[in-house]
């Protein structure tokens, strides 16, 4: 389903697309746009807009021109019954809501089950961090079924391609359990053979590594089946995510690159070429290398600032131990 097409799907039943009769307080209006926008000027201005994130905005901003962005308190509202992201960083969405305010409403839906309660369509950061604010959120209000919930978010989340791959794939993942190809294919913008791909990888990997390892940005579908290949290589496959647990100090997608590391088959070390040394559990410890004149062993001190002190505490009295040790077999 094409930008276009997700517009038109929003602003579809004109008149008969109203806010909820009663919507519950506190809700105030903020604005009521004009109601004539045509379409040919919102694909324009689309049309003009070269980085993905503000053409995203962008699709929000007229989807607000000619309908009410009102207030909603935030525990009014619910995620999507279908969860397409992974805990991430919002420090810097807090930081320029907290200075500049909210400048794009959230779309929210009336909650089909509970009267007085909305789910949201898209927004889900804003939300997360207006929450923390303790603010009231800026939101549309559109009825909307349970598949045009799911499109709008799923395309909005194409837009601003922020979402990491297996997150998509997730997404996905989750839409096969209550909707067609169809639904899932105009909500992910994706091909059937892409998305076949998609669930063959998220069917593969157990739901605690991929858990473990978060969302690893930047790391793409290659990645990911190699992944997959390793693990059903794997003598014991389910120490992978024992492992992955172990690696929480690193960035996501570092931890993913340390899991494809620990899986591989593991090679003899030539003299000078480092090795890491890891825990039994499968922690990484320090990288190790070694040459003819001397080992070095080296810590990350940025990953584990508290085993680096340590270590480098004890080193005398390991070494007070050796050589008590030394001197015993000397005078054995």
């Amino acid at each position: 389903m094409s930008r276009k097409n997700l517009l038109s799907l929003l602003h579809s039943e004109g008149k008969q697309d109203q806010l909820p009769a009663a919507p519950p307080p506190p809700i105030r209006p903020l604005m009521d746009a004009s109601k004539s926008k045509p379409m040919a000027a919102v694909s324009k201005s689309l049309g003009d807009l070269n980085d993905r994130s503000r053409r995203a905005n962008e699709i929000e901003r007229k989807l607000a021109e000619g309908q009410a962005v009102i207030e909603l308190d935030t525990a009014s509202i619910e995620p999507s019954f279908v969860q397409d992201r992974m805990e991430g960083d919002i420090d810097g969405l807090l930081a320029s809501i907290r200075e500049q305010g909210q400048q794009v409403p959230i779309l929210v839906r009336p909650h089909p089950e509970q009267p007085g309660q909305y789910q949201v369509a898209f927004g889900h950061r804003r939300l997360r961090a207006i929450t923390e604010l303790g603010r009231q959120v800026k939101a549309i209000v559109r009825d909307l079924t349970d598949e045009q919930l799911v499109i709008a978010q799923g395309q909005e989340n194409n837009e601003r391609e922020d979402l990491s791959f297996i997150e998509k794939a997730r997404f996905a993942a989750r839409l096969k359990e209550r909707f067609s190809r169809d639904v899932i294919t105009a909500a992910m913008s994706v091909d059937k053979s892409d998305l076949t791909r998609m669930f063959n990888i998220v069917d593969a990997l157990p739901v605690e590594l991929i858990d473990a390892i978060g969302p690893a940005p930047g790391v793409g579908r290659r990645s990911w089946i190699e992944l997959v290949e390793l693990l059903e290589k794997a003598p014991a496959p389910q120490e992978a995510t024992q492992f992955a647990l172990g690696l929480r100090a690193l960035a996501s997608q570092d931890r993913f690159k340390e899991v494809v590391t620990h899986l591989k088959p593991r090679r003899i070390v030539a003299r000078g070429v480092p090795d890491v040394l890891a825990a039994p559990d499968g922690a990484r410890l320090a990288q190790v290398k070694q040459s003819k004149a001397k080992v070095e062993i080296m810590i990350d001190r940025k990953a584990t600032p508290d085993f680096a002190a340590f270590v480098l505490e004890h080193v005398p009295a390991l070494y007070a131990e050796y050589r008590a040790k030394h001197q015993q077999k000397k005078e054995a």
